[in-house]
């Protein structure tokens, strides 16, 4: 019998349509933001989409200024300048604008405005969270660029360890964005690689949730229609992207998967992590490559599951190996590496890689609780493209 034992959190007040960014100094008002700090990353920080919506808070009278030092894998420093940034300048709020980096970013800038506590006292586990002055949080908006990390309805933030070059996960309930825009004119322009390394992280988050032992059928619901719509929409948004119905979708099916990934991870997250502090790599194609090794290596506890996934999704083949067979050919026409030794990720340091990915977080949520050899021993299959 399933233990029926849950507590079950949703997310936030969601605005979503091609052209909401207008809605920008309306939902500020709302929160009374007058002086909001733009956090960007210095690339977006130049496009025309962020001029436009900084102008639309320019003609209402609004103070912006724009942090945009954040990087692809955004680390404590940029956090902590970000901070500085906003005290400075007397900031009342944060609008994160961006991908998932520049939203982790944005909402742990607005949690740590008025901690007396170090960024990492606040590291997710042992119920860190609770020590939190949750009085002077930030209020924060968040437009989301691309369709991948769903950090927009997340509580969690993904930040790098500059020292250790170690990935670490901060959390607290009150992280969570205020308001979302999701406005798929934001995602037109962006490339189809990145469109396939996010559209597949979107993935790779609706996919874990559903294999997650945990009890939350409400996150299985979520998870398999975001599966079903990145089925539909993500290769035609990777061919065109231009095509407004396959973006709208892959940002539904994003913010879908996000939502149902507080039932758990897993090994995926597990491995990307570490990896993604270790070798700066994109966090979405780490995903995206380590899939279907990881999917293998779980199925003695997911194979039922996977059949069931694969009937919701109208496969040919409804067999394990038939979604397997779907989940390498969808790689394949988004041009996805079979092995990560394809984005200069090695093996050298493999049993660190497994310890590493043991102790991560996400590894809670895997269907198998994986040892740090056998951690180690799906990396090297990754890396040597041997599934």
């Amino acid at each position: 019998m399933e233990n029926f034992d849950a507590i079950w959190n949703y997310p936030t007040q969601i605005h979503m349509g091609i052209g909401k960014t207008k809605t920008l100094p309306a939902l500020c008002a709302e929160l009374n933001i007058l002086n909001p700090l733009f956090v960007t990353d210095s690339v977006l920080a130049e496009s025309s989409m962020f001029q436009l919506a900084v102008s639309h808070c320019l003609k209402q009278g609004l103070g912006c200024e724009t942090f945009s030092h954040v990087a692809s894998n955004p680390t404590d420093k940029n956090v902590m300048a970000g901070v500085d940034a906003f005290l400075a300048g007397r900031h009342d709020g944060i609008i994160a604008f961006g991908g998932g980096s520049s939203i982790d970013a944005g909402k742990a800038i607005a949690f740590m405005v008025d901690q007396s506590r170090p960024l990492w006292g606040f590291e997710d586990g042992g119920g860190n969270w609770r020590r939190a002055n949750t009085e002077n949080i930030a209020p924060v908006i968040a437009l989301p660029t691309t369709a991948g990390t769903g950090s927009e309805v997340g509580r969690v933030s993904v930040i790098t360890d500059s020292k250790l070059r170690v990935k670490r996960l901060l959390f607290h309930p009150s992280m969570m964005p205020d308001k979302v825009i999701l406005d798929p004119e934001l995602t037109k322009d962006l490339p189809p690689h990145l469109t396939a390394a996010t559209g597949m992280d979107a993935l790779s988050h609706a996919l874990e949730a559903y294999c997650s032992p945990n009890f939350h059928p409400m996150a299985d619901g979520i998870a398999l229609e975001a599966i079903r719509l990145i089925q539909q929409y993500l290769t035609r948004a990777f061919k065109n992207g231009q095509d407004m119905e396959a973006r709208a979708n892959m940002m539904v099916a994003s913010t879908m998967g996000a939502t149902a990934f507080q039932k758990g991870l897993g090994a995926m997250h597990a491995l990307a992590h570490p990896l993604g502090g270790q070798f700066n790599a994109h966090h979405g194609l780490l995903n995206a490559i380590l899939m279907p090794y990881i999917v293998k290596a779980n199925r003695a506890a997911i194979q039922t599951r996977i059949e069931r996934l694969a009937r919701h999704i109208n496969l040919g083949d409804t067999s394990f190996d038939g979604f397997l067979l779907w989940l390498l050919n969808l790689r394949r026409d988004l041009a996805i590496p079979h092995s990560l030794k394809e984005i200069e990720v090695d093996d050298a340091h493999a049993s660190l890689i497994g310890q590493m990915a043991f102790d991560d977080p996400s590894a809670a949520g895997n269907p198998i609780s994986f040892t740090p050899q056998e951690y180690e021993q799906i990396f090297t299959s990754a890396v040597r493209g041997q599934l």
